[in-house]
C-alpha cells in the first residue's frame, strides 16, 4: 500500500480520527495475529469474534492505527459507521491515486481463481503483479488485495464473486477494471439468484463496468450476449471460429494436462499447461485474452501459460502416494459445471499416474446454494458419475442423492465412514477424486487420505 497519513485515512472513508496522527507504511490487515509495525487494522464485527476487541493486541503487535466503530484508549482509531464500507472507500482512494495500474477483473460461475492464478503469472512475466490469494473476492477480500497494490505495481488482478445483481457493480465501484474478463454461466448460486439469466445478468456488470476491454468467452452463449451490453471494445476468446483468441490442435497428455496452439492477433504459438483438466483450456484462453488486453504480446501470453502452475489450495492438486494411489484434491468448493469437469479430468488420468488397470473413484460431497434444484442437480450428477469411473462414493447426508443413480455407488455418513471405506478398497494405482462444496470440508479427507499412505510424494 502506499504511505498514508491517518488524517488522509479518515477523509478517504467520511470518519473521524480520535488520538494523534500518524502515517501508515504498513500493510492493512482485518487479522490483528499477522499485524506488523506500521500497518493498519481494520477492526471487522464477526459472528464468532469482534475485530475490536483486538485493537489493543494489534497496537501492541506495531499497528500505527486502526479503522473502528468506536474509539480504542491508548490507539489512534479512524472512527466510522461500517468497517466493511470503510475499507472498500479507503481501497478506492488507494486505487485513484496509482494511475498507471492496469486493473483486470474477473468473474465467473467457475474458474475465477483458477484464471486468476493464471493470468497473475502470465503478467508477472512482463512486471510487477498483485493477484490475491485463494479467493479473495468479496467485499473484504477485494479491496485488501487493492490495498496491496503500490506505485511499483504495473498490474493489479482482482477476482469478483457474486450473491446477487448489483455485487459486481459495487466492487467495480472500488476499483474500476480496465479489463474486465467473463467466463461463464453456470449453476453456482442458483438457489440465491433464482435463474441463470439472473446471474447472467450479475455477472454481466463487469463487462459494463470495463474501461478498456471486455474479454468474454465466445463459447458461453449467454457471455458472449454481454457484448451488446459492453460499453468497451469486446474481445472474444474460446474454440468458436470467430473468437479473437482461440485454441485448436487441444489434447491431453496422460496425467490429463492439455496442449493446444494459441491463436490471436494473427500469430500461433504452442502452448503447453501444467495445470490440470481439460476445463483450464477455457480459463487459458480467457487469462489470454485479458493478457493482451493488458499489453502483452502473443508469444508472452503463451509462454506464460505454459510455465503457469497451480497457486490456489484444493484446487486439482494432483498427489502421488507412496504406495501409488493418486490423490485429487479438488475439495475447494463445488458446482454442478465444476463437478463434471472434474470427473472428466480425473477420466482422463492414465499413464504415469497410474497403471494398466487404474481404477478411478470419485468421493463426493454435496453441492451447495441449488436452491429447489439441489435434489435433481444432486441425482444427475450422480448418473455422470457413475458414467465417469469405476466407484461413486457420496458422503454426507446431503450427498445421498448421488448415490441413489448406480446400485454399486455407495452413500456413507460421514468423512470418517469415508476413510474407513477407502482404506479398504484402495489399491496402488487407484485415481481418488474429493470434491464437494467448501462448507463439507472434504479437503480433510483428501489430507487422511495422504496420511493413510504415508509421506506425500
Amino acid at each position: 500500500m502506499i504511505a498514508l497519513g491517518l488524517t488522509e485515512v479518515a477523509e478517504a472513508v467520511g470518519g473521524q480520527l480520535t488520538g494523534p496522527d500518524a502515517t501508515v507504511t504498513g500493510k492493512v490487515t482485518v487479522d490483528s495475529r499477522t499485524v506488523d509495525a506500521g500497518d493498519l487494522y481494520v477492526a471487522l464485527p464477526g459472528e464468532r469474534v469482534d475485530g475490536h476487541d483486538f485493537i489493543a493486541a494489534a497496537t501492541a503487535a506495531g499497528a500505527i492505527g486502526a479503522i473502528s466503530t468506536r474509539p480504542h484508549v491508548g490507539a489512534s482509531v479512524v472512527v466510522v459507521a461500517d468497517p466493511v464500507e470503510a475499507l472498500g472507500r479507503l481501497a478506492h482512494a488507494v486505487h485513484e491515486r496509482l494511475p498507471d495500474l492496469v486493473t483486470v477483473g474477473i468473474t465467473g460461475s467457475s474458474g475465477k481463481t483458477s484464471t486468476k492464478d493464471l493470468l497473475g503469472q502470465v503478467l508477472g512475466t512482463a512486471g510487477a503483479t498483485v493477484s490475491p490469494p485463494g479467493s479473495f473476492n468479496n467485499d473484504i477480500g477485494l479491496p485488501l488485495t487493492v490495498l496491496s497494490a503500490g506505485e511499483s505495481t504495473r498490474f493489479l488482478v482482482l477476482e469478483m464473486g457474486a450473491r446477487g445483481i448489483g455485487h459486481i457493480a459495487r466492487l467495480c465501484g472500488v476499483a474500476r477494471p480496465e479489463v474486465g474478463v467473463v467466463l461463464n454461466v453456470g449453476s453456482a448460486h442458483l438457489g440465491e439468484f433464482g435463474s441463470a439469466d439472473a446471474i447472467a445478468t450479475a455477472k454481466g456488470e463487469l463487462a459494463e463496468a470495463a474501461v478498456r476491454t471486455a474479454v468474454l468467452n465466445a463459447d458461453d452463449p449467454r457471455v458472449r450476449g454481454m457484448a451488446d451490453r459492453a460499453t468497451a471494445a469486446v474481445l472474444l476468446t474460446g474454440t468458436a471460429p470467430d473468437s479473437d483468441v482461440r485454441a485448436t490442435d487441444v489434447a491431453l497428455d496422460d496425467a490429463a494436462r492439455a496442449s493446444f496452439t494459441l491463436h490471436a492477433q494473427g500469430e500461433q504459438h504452442p502452448v503447453r499447461l501444467q495445470v490440470v483438466g481439460a476445463h483450464q483450456v477455457a480459463n487459458a484462453l480467457s487469462a489470454a485474452g485479458a493478457a493482451l488486453a493488458a499489453g502483452l504480446t502473443p508469444a508472452q501470453a503463451a509462454a506464460g501459460l505454459s510455465a503457469a502452475v497451480t497457486q490456489s489450495r484444493w484446487r486439482m492438486e494432483v498427489t502421488r502416494r507412496p504406495d501409488g494411489v493418486v490423490v485429487v484434491n479438488d475439495a475447494y468448493n463445488a458446482n454442478p459445471e465444476s463437478m463434471r469437469a472434474a470427473l472428466a479430468a480425473v477420466q482422463g488420468m492414465t499413464g504415469t499416474l497410474g497403471t494398466a488397470g487404474t481404477r478411478r473413484i470419485a468421493v463426493l460431497g454435496a453441492m451447495g446454494e441449488l436452491g429447489t434444484d439441489a435434489e435433481s442437480e444432486h441425482a444427475r450428477l450422480g448418473v455422470d458419475a457413475a458414467a465417469a469411473v469405476d466407484l461413486v462414493v457420496a458422503v454426507g447426508p446431503d450427498a445421498a442423492a448421488i448415490a441413489a443413480a448406480r446400485e454399486e455407488s455407495v452413500h456413507v455418513p460421514d468423512r470418517a465412514a469415508a476413510r474407513q471405506l477407502l482404506a479398504e478398497v484402495l489399491r496402488p494405482g487407484d485415481v481418488v477424486l474429493v470434491k464437494a462444496s467448501r462448507s463439507y470440508g472434504l479437503e480433510l479427507l483428501a489430507a487422511d487420505l495422504l496420511a493413510d499412505g504415508g509421506a506425500a510424494a
